[in-house]
């Protein structure tokens, strides 16, 4: 048996062993990619036995060093970050399937550039993921950062160049200007970086080296610095890496970027600041509205798209603002309810995008308004779209009815029966803009008459999405010992 402690070196290396030997055989697809799947695999099987170890209650760690004295490369694991891990290193597997699919049925160029990317955004993935303290959390969202840009600008032409801009330029001028302040800040009020249950602000706050108003201060440049989080209005670098092959799409929206950031949220939230002091203080109230207006207000602009990755890309919007909103509510239901969400998002979202992407490379279509009869012709991918829709509007036996329901028990032990609304006026949003796509697919007449038999994507593009829509299901089924395996998260609430 492998000591857990060392499993974090191992499971946190394996994604720059993949680096290594996509670089090494970049000149033989077919050994390139089987390596990537290979390794993805191995990191899959090793955080899944570093999850028993955690999940029966211990705590590994590692340290690299550090840096300046105070500032540590280190390591430790516990529950939010090893579900997380889970997420990030099994979807890889689906993802780099969908990917050789995708990328070969368009002859995409520059192929072992992006398989390298890729392998090292679930780097720093997994390093997040892993975290001990704040410093080593920002080195990875930054590494994460950098790494996903060639991939955003991966075509190379002049949309992707200003898709590229507008995502480098909104992320690290939020992460300089304020996430990085409010690392400085907690180490100077609070002497210390290292996560640590209950948060390491308390003591600080009861001694009084820090008002409620500097706290609520704090916490906003930590929202807004955390700009993948995509808290209006620093959301637009979401949108605008669109324009990325639908692979790359579903890396932001479903594996890495997006889910960097709203676990950084909410790892501040419970760790840094801690539930108590939140709830205590009131400070995170005024995130509560930001959260609520980026709930309601990425999903009325989704209804508006006629793109369908430009629909799924402000429903992310939406939808992050619900595990936001868990981490600002400051209650364990509501806790636990945002750290269900990152998991049942993820699923759901990255099937959607498989959807799109498999639509696309079959059809050529991109638009909603055109895929009328589509459903005839390939089932298995609407049916898979239809299933992780139901989980993202959060119905049963979808994954996602189960955090929303955590999170509306949230809001009504916070008296803030408004936002009860809002979350039950942004399901009937998603209703009104995700099911009518499979429904137009299915029940309308396509526009021409369409070649007999079915024409689905290649078997590796379709395999996946089928695969991660039943993850959607059971998930829903999964919802209690995802539960239990988060309650040590609260604790001291």
């Amino acid at each position: 048996m492998i000591d857990p402690d060392n499993l974090i070196w191992i499971t946190i290396g394996l994604p720059l062993v993949a680096l290594a030997l996509i670089n090494l055989f970049g000149r033989s697809p077919n050994l390139r990619e089987g390596c990537t799947i290979l390794v993805s695999s191995v990191l899959f099987a090793g955080t899944c036995l570093l999850a028993t170890d955690v999940f029966a209650g211990g705590r590994p760690q590692w340290t690299v060093g550090e840096m300046v004295p105070g500032f540590s490369i280190a390591f430790r694991v516990e529950p939010l970050g090893m579900l997380f891990a889970l997420v990030a290193s099994g979807l890889w597997i689906l993802t780099t399937l969908y990917a050789i699919g995708y990328m070969r049925s368009h002859n995409e160029g520059h192929q072992t550039r992006f398989y390298s990317c890729f392998a090292v955004a679930i780097f720093a993935a997994m390093s997040a993921a892993f975290s001990a303290n704040l410093f080593t959390l920002f080195v990875a969202y930054e590494v994460m950062t950098i790494s996903t840009y060639p991939l955003v600008t991966h075509h190379g032409n002049r949309e992707a160049r200003d898709g590229g801009r507008v995502y480098l330029g909104i992320l690290l001028s939020t992460s300089v200007a304020l996430f990085m302040m409010a690392v400085a800040w907690t180490w100077s009020i609070a002497g210390t970086l290292d996560f640590q249950t209950g948060g390491i602000l308390r003591t600080a706050f009861e001694r009084g080296q820090i008002s409620e108003t500097q706290l609520g201060v704090l916490l906003g440049l930590f929202a807004f610095g955390i700009g993948k989080a995509a808290l209006m209005p620093f959301h637009r670098w979401l949108p605008a890496a669109m324009v990325a092959p639908t692979p790359v799409s579903a890396l932001l929206h479903a594996v890495a970027v997006v889910k960097v950031g709203v676990f950084s949220v909410m790892k501040v939230a419970v760790f840094v600041f801690g539930i108590d002091l939140l709830a205590e203080t009131e400070v995170s109230r005024w995130l509560c509205y930001v959260a609520g207006a980026t709930i309601l207000l990425g999903s009325l602009v989704a209804m508006t798209k006629d793109n369908l990755k430009a629909r799924l890309a402000y429903s992310t919007v939406s939808q992050l603002g619900y595990i936001t909103l868990g981490a600002a509510l400051a209650t364990p239901d509501s806790v636990i309810g945002g750290g269900m969400h990152i998991a049942m998002h993820a699923v759901g979202k990255i099937t959607l995008f498989f959807c799109a992407g498999a639509i696309y490379v079959a059809t050529h279509k991109k638009n909603i308004s055109e895929m009328r009869g589509l459903g005839r012709a390939m089932p298995f991918t609407f049916i898979a779209f239809a299933i992780a829709a139901i989980s993202i509007i959060g119905l049963p036996p979808g994954g996602g009815a189960w955090s929303k329901w955590f999170l509306a028990v949230g809001t009504v032990e916070n008296h803030l029966y408004w936002l009860t609304a809002v979350l039950m006026i942004s399901s009937l949003l998603n209703i009104a803009y995700l099911l009518p796509i499979p429904m137009r697919a299915f029940l309308s007449p396509a526009d021409t008459k369409p070649p007999a038999g079915l024409r689905e994507a290649p078997w590796m593009c379709v395999v996946p999405l089928c695969i991660t829509a039943v993850g959607t299901v059971v998930l829903f089924f999964a919802s209690e010992w995802i539960y239990k395996v988060l309650l040590p998260i609260t604790a001291g609430s």
